[in-house]
């Protein structure tokens, strides 16, 4: 068992303990991740790019909300994946393999632009 699978697991049996799988639907999952992302965002709303990319080693209080947060992500992400039946690292790799497709090395090095037909 992968370390995602114990973690699913994991999970699962946290929300059964507490009956709390009538609430845990992939619409009701969806929206608690993206408010765990904003809570996420939030930490790094006002800091420069210097700051944030320094943060966990420079600020010891932000980076425990940081930790947290991303805490709260994973989870979220990791029920919600495991409720739809989506192997995460196969999702994963498979958006990977598309990208390398999409956005060719040769073409793309150093490059934030879209592909063709991205809006």
């Amino acid at each position: 068992m992968s370390d995602l699978d114990a973690l699913a697991r994991r999970l699962e049996q946290f929300a059964d303990a507490r009956d709390l799988a009538q609430f845990h639907n992939p619409k009701n999952l969806a929206l608690a991740l993206a408010g765990e992302v904003g809570e996420l965002l939030a930490e790094f709303q006002w800091l420069t790019p210097d700051q944030a990319a320094s943060v966990m080693t420079e600020d010891v209080e932000a980076a425990a909300r940081i930790w947290a947060e991303l805490g709260d992500v994973t989870n979220y992400l990791v029920r919600l994946a495991d409720v739809l039946g989506v192997d995460l690292i196969q999702a994963a790799n498979a958006k990977i393999d598309a990208n390398d497709k999409r956005y060719p090395a040769d073409r793309y090095r150093g490059s934030a632009r879209k592909a063709p037909g991205d809006h």
